[in-house]
């Protein structure tokens, strides 16, 4: 039998001879610490560092499940030693035992305390990964929304609901399988890799040297798979994102499908996406599949290094029977982690593209910043100036010219003119959901980019022409905008705005669910719960934005006698099409091409006989303008 000094210098020959492979390992190496700022896991795992504990505790688990997974084929061993070799095994030399039954009782013990083990410790790994893949994903999925809430209006006008909905979701939920069964894997291939490769050297240097010759290719060929996949699942997931915009714009559409008969239409282009998601993964399946069988033949040739070369040192003499046979089955439990190795990897890559989309939003920039500035909303009067404000949008488009305009505390604002002559934007720059291109906004005089944007925006209570109702009651939709609201407070306020008796009438009155955007209400119900809900949050500043458009004249006329009482101490802002709703305003003004070119009272603004003059005679049917 070779002595150590043998074996190590032999063992260094062969070293020698493979350092090219040694090369591949050191590039390897360098490859990962490459990858490790573009890399998408090493950021989600820079994410979970405040679960580290709990991440040690449950690699541990993994590891010791691992390594009393792996001492089976020991136990082989010991039992082939017993056999041959009688009292002069390992087991009866170590515990001076002579009797061969006494001995495999001694391996039986052996056994059963490392299968429970083993199986104690896979209970508590899967149970702490599967925590930990919860929390993880909860956490990513709060901190996203949390980063979406704070987004500029810019961003949501540029992108799909349905394409933040699936990274919020889908991209999330693909990260939780890998963190619940992935990371495990990985972990376990590792310790199964290092503790044969250990026994193998221990064994005989030489075996151990040309069993595990193909390593590095497996270690290049998984690097080499994670790049070239890499760019497939991204494509993959940017597939899903398509889908899941069109079908969530379409759901949201369907009455306007149905009444235009464009079923058969709507359902070709979601075919035509849902098939380039499924020829995306495909692509992506086509390549990933490959892996395993590549992965299979480069072990064999393990396993028949150990199998022919460990079979003739054992029959030289130069290895223990017992030893080859732990050998043998110890290299067909490399076998089945390394197999598995393309399933893991193709985990990763999803996951990784995953991450990609997640982190991606995470590292948004948001370019409404927040003030410091958070005065008691009681304590906001409701001045606002508007001084020499100029506005476009991203893509060039300039909507506001020189707008010079101050509103007095507790006055009623008209705000009129054609479309697209800058009334809304105007307002969207009050509530800051976007910043002028020039100029300055301020709000008691102090610049409205001072302000919290929490206070700021609660200081202002906006009725949209476009109302949104959430899915949920009649009383939870008005609550929304002042969660402390008694039931009496919110009667009160639809009282107010003229929705009381419609409300009562329903069989569950307030507590009726309006259904999703509010579409089992008509267009007028929903504007009255809209000014309802502006009401209640009694803000020193009330926007109007065509409130009642949707209204029939007879509601209006008392609707408008209520808001002139109740609004008279605010500060508001009445825009229209319908000169009727702004002709009691203190004063009105007239937008035209982004600028101010009329304003004053409507008797005033009648003998300018300007455009707005113009505007009230096409409204009201004057005769001259149709000779």
């Amino acid at each position: 039998m070779a002595t150590l000094t043998e074996k190590v210098d032999t063992t260094t020959k062969i070293f020698e001879i493979h350092m090219p492979k040694a090369r591949v390992c050191g590039l390897f190496l360098i490859q990962v610490y490459r990858m490790k700022n573009k890399n998408q896991m090493f950021k989600l795992f820079t994410y979970a560092r405040s679960y580290r504990l709990r991440i040690y505790k449950a690699s541990i688990y993994s590891v010791l499940n691992k390594i009393f997974d792996l001492a089976p084929p020991l136990l082989i061993g010991l039992a082939v030693d017993v056999v041959v070799k009688g009292e002069d095994s390992w087991v009866g030399n170590y515990f001076h035992l002579t009797d061969k039954f006494e001995q495999l009782i001694v391996v039986a013990v052996a056994t059963v305390a490392i299968w429970m083990s083993e199986s104690l410790f896979e209970y508590m790994f899967s149970i702490e990964w599967r925590k930990l893949a919860q929390d993880i994903q909860h956490s990513l999925r709060m901190d996203c929304y949390r980063k979406v809430q704070h987004l500029d209006i810019a961003y949501f006008e540029d992108q799909s609901s349905g394409n933040l909905i699936s990274v919020l979701n889908d991209d999330i939920n693909q990260l939780e399988r890998f963190l619940d069964g992935g990371i495990n894997e990985i972990l376990q291939i590792i310790t199964t890799v290092l503790i044969i490769g250990s026994i193998y050297f221990i064994k005989d240097p030489l075996l151990a040297v040309l069993s595990f010759a193909t390593m590095p290719l497996i270690i290049w060929g998984s690097v080499w798979f994670q790049n070239f996949l890499s760019p497939r699942y991204r494509f993959v997931r940017d597939k899903v994102g398509l889908l899941s915009g069109e079908l969530s714009n379409n759901l949201q559409g369907m009455a306007t499908i149905k009444s235009f008969a464009r079923e058969n239409e709507d359902y070709d282009k979601i075919s035509t996406l849902s098939k380039a998601y499924v020829s995306a993964n495909e692509n992506a399946i086509v390549v990933s599949a490959l892996f395993t069988p590549l992965i299979r033949m480069l072990v064999m040739i393990g396993f028949l290094m150990t199998m022919l070369i460990g079979g003739k040192l054992a029959l030289d003499g130069q290895i223990e029977v017992g030893t080859y046979s732990v050998l043998v089955f110890l290299i067909q439990r490399l076998l089945w982690p390394l197999t598995r190795l393309g399933q893991t990897l193709d985990l990763y890559q999803r996951a990784s593209a995953s991450a990609a989309r997640a982190f991606e939003l995470l590292e948004t920039p948001a370019t409404i910043t927040d003030g410091s500035y958070k005065p008691e909303i009681s304590r906001i009067n409701g001045r606002l100036h508007f001084d020499d404000i100029h506005f476009s949008y991203n893509d060039g488009s300039k909507v506001l010219n020189n707008v010079q305009l101050e509103i007095a505390p507790g006055e009623s604002l008209g705000l009129v003119g054609g479309t697209g002559s800058g009334k809304t934007t105007l307002i969207k720059l009050i509530q800051r959901f976007y910043d002028p291109s020039q100029g300055m906004i301020t709000l008691d005089g102090k610049n409205i980019a001072e302000y919290n944007l929490s206070i700021l925006r609660s200081s202002i209570a906006v009725v949209s022409q476009d109302v949104y109702l959430f899915h949920g009651t009649i009383k939870d939709n008005i609550r929304f905008a002042c969660p402390s609201a008694t039931d009496e407070e919110i009667r009160l306020a639809c009282v107010q705005s003229c929705v009381d008796d419609f409300i009562t009438a329903f069989p569950k009155g307030y507590d009726t669910i309006v259904g999703e955007r509010g579409q089992k209400l008509s267009g007028g119900q929903k504007q009255r719960i809209s000014i309802a809900r502006a009401l209640i949050a009694n803000a020193p500043v009330i926007i109007l934005d065509e409130a009642t458009s949707a209204v029939d004249n007879v509601t209006e006329a008392k609707l408008q006698k209520n808001l002139d009482a109740l609004l008279k101490d605010k500060t508001t802002i009445i825009i229209a099409h319908r000169l009727s709703t702004v002709i009691h305003c203190d004063r009105i003004v007239v937008l035209e091409n982004g600028s101010i070119s009329e304003s004053g009272t409507h008797q005033e603004l009648i003998h300018s006989q300007g455009l707005y003059y113009n505007l009230w005679n096409v409204q009201t049917g004057a005769p001259e303008l149709f000779n």
